[in-house]
């Protein structure tokens, strides 16, 4: 586990490339490949807490991009699937037909986020209300989980470093 944590910082070389690493991360962790974009967000804001707001922003572009791509696939899957088959009429997403575009502001909720996106997307919901709720709640998730581990002493960071036998960056 240590090793594949010190590849992965390696990998990102914050603050060398974070910004670009950051959004390629959060553009990712936005598909349905589980990874997460947290660590790095925050690894590049303990070391550059000057870019706060630009490194929250990168990360909610990047993100709110990933989700508008499993939108996007969504629709392809649909349309794939009616060429084959013809319209159908049935349905599917319940809650988001009901709900609209708006209940994308939960794109950002582990296991289920995801795959609103990807069903927006198959029920041909309109592309910009969607990426106007998924951007406002990925946005908001950012901001508080940042928040948050940025009011978790370093102290503790440092001790989390030591025990994976992880370089303890000051």
């Amino acid at each position: 586990m240590a090793e594949i944590l010190q590849q992965l910082l390696q990998w990102a070389q914050l603050p060398g490339v974070g910004l670009s690493t950051l959004f390629v991360t959060s553009f990712v962790s936005a598909t349905l490949i589980p990874l997460g974009a947290e660590p790095i967000l925050f690894g590049y804001i303990s070391l550059r807490p000057d870019m706060y707001w630009v490194a929250i922003g990168v990360a909610t572009l990047g993100n709110s991009l990933g989700g508008l791509f499993d939108w996007w696939m969504g629709l392809l899957a649909r349309n794939a699937y009616e060429s084959l088959k013809g319209p159908t009429h049935y349905r599917i997403g319940k809650w988001l037909e009901r709900s609209g575009p708006k209940l994308l502001l939960l794109a950002w909720v582990p296991i289920i986020g995801d795959p609103l996106c990807v069903v927006a997307g198959w029920m041909r919901l309109a592309w910009l209300p969607c990426f106007i709720y998924i951007t406002i709640g990925k946005a908001l998730r950012f901001i508080a989980m940042t928040w948050l581990l940025t009011e978790i002493p370093m102290q503790y960071w440092h001790q989390i470093a030591e025990w994976l036998h992880l370089p303890v960056l000051h």
